[in-house]
């Protein structure tokens, strides 16, 4: 059983590709949507959700596309799960209230959801991408340092 939303599991994702594919050059949208069999008008509301999160830097241009907008060490997932989440609009559009719900339901799931954002928040990008070369996820591909001056 999957805790989080398909939207906060393909965000995880899209940075963790961005991370590994964005040296020397930024990740187009496209190519994102493409290695993750998405169409790409779906993901870009993602990934413009993260710009504003100050987790991904949009680059504009005819070699436009994304890149992180800090060092992967100091990206947790929590932040990028939170950006992904962080949908008003949502809760509005379910609306309605409930006793159960609000009595019983939603102190558990807030009790599970502050564990969960926890551990997520203890890991970063980095570790995440180290994973990802370990299990070869895009091949014997050896991603770029990630360091700043």
């Amino acid at each position: 059983m999957i805790l989080l939303s398909r939207r906060s599991l393909l965000a995880v994702a899209a940075v963790v590709d961005i991370a590994i594919h964005a040296r020397p050059v930024p990740v187009a949208a496209k190519a994102l949507a493409a290695r993750h069999n998405l169409p790409p008008r779906h993901l870009e509301t993602l990934l413009q959700s993260l710009v504003r999160a100050n987790v991904l830097k949009g680059v504009r241009g005819p070699k436009g596309g994304y890149e992180l907008a800090r060092e992967r060490r100091r990206i947790s997932v929590g932040e990028i799960v939170r950006a992904a989440l962080n949908d008003p609009e949502e809760d509005a559009r379910l609306g309605g209230k409930s006793a159960l719900v609000d009595s019983v339901v939603a102190p558990l799931v807030t009790k599970a959801s502050s564990e969960l954002i926890a551990l997520l928040d203890s890991t970063t990008v980095e570790d995440l991408c180290r994973e990802a070369h370990a299990k070869l996820v895009f091949g014997n591909q050896r991603a770029a340092a990630d360091f700043t001056i």
